[in-house]
């Protein structure tokens, strides 16, 4: 039988922890226009009842997290909508796609995966030195919209099966290949996020979800993504993403490790 609750067995410091973690991960993501949930991951899986639940509730919290820093966006007119009603369906039924996938994958075989991904985005973080240089376009040059749609099906479907949203792989592709300017990749990635939280955890909900998880990772995201989003560009992210990139490495070295030990 699928387990539905697991904040009833978790500690309270270790559910204390969780939310402390959540409010931190929010606040550092969404001040660089991520909402980070790969770095929420392993803490979500610490004290989810398996990983493809645990899965479904980060994607959920993600999701959230990135409608609480989208609606600073929108006020601030940082969303090209056109691009997101381009780029949101296609994300939407990869995630769906890929949250049902995991729900068939054995548990090892699924932390594998997750622990591949996060050592994959930190070594990538670690490696760049700029953010990645918006394709040069001439005046009045269309977005490339080809592009947008085949990022949105393929990040959505990989961030279904490891529980993401994965808009740090979304944002390099907006400014790269998709042509759009810095300030707008930014709240467009996000908005196109919550699409893909919400989908996410419906492709989740056949196996299972840890909505007492979600609820709880819900409620500390929201308030550090709100104050993350109204600094954006105030502080220096080179450094932030560094560090970040060397938390990924060590936690998807850890998963991998507690899925062949």
């Amino acid at each position: 039988m699928t387990e539905w609750n697991t904040a009833a067995r978790v500690d309270p410091l270790e559910l204390i922890a969780f939310c402390a973690w959540c409010f931190a991960v929010a606040l550092a993501g969404c001040i660089v226009g991520l909402v980070l949930g790969n770095i929420r991951l392993p803490a979500t899986l610490l004290v989810a009842s398996h990983p493809a639940a645990g899965a479904g509730a980060n994607i959920g919290i993600s999701g959230v997290a990135a409608m609480a820093a989208a609606i600073v966006h929108v006020r601030a007119g940082r969303i090209n909508w056109r691009l997101f009603g381009w780029m949101a369906p296609p994300s939407m039924v990869g995630a769906v796609v890929g949250g049902y996938v995991s729900g068939l994958l054995p548990d090892d075989a699924l932390l594998v995966a997750i622990g591949a991904v996060l050592i994959y985005f930190g070594t990538n973080l670690l490696r760049s030195r700029d953010v990645p240089a918006r394709r040069e376009r001439t005046p009045g040059e269309e977005l490339d919209i080809r592009a947008a749609i085949l990022t949105g099906l393929g990040v959505g479907l990989l961030g279904g099966v490891v529980g993401l949203i994965l808009g740090s792989l979304r944002m390099p592709a907006l400014l790269r290949y998709v042509g759009e300017s810095a300030a707008r990749a930014v709240g467009t990635n996000l908005t196109v996020g919550v699409c893909v939280g919400i989908a996410g955890v419906i492709g989740h909900t056949p196996d299972g979800v840890d909505w007492n998880l979600l609820a709880i990772g819900s409620a500390a995201s929201i308030p550090g993504a709100l104050l993350g989003a109204r600094l954006t560009g105030r502080l220096s992210e080179r450094q932030l993403l560094r560090a970040i990139g060397a938390m990924l490495i060590v936690a998807g070295l850890a998963m991998a490790v507690r899925a062949i030990t």
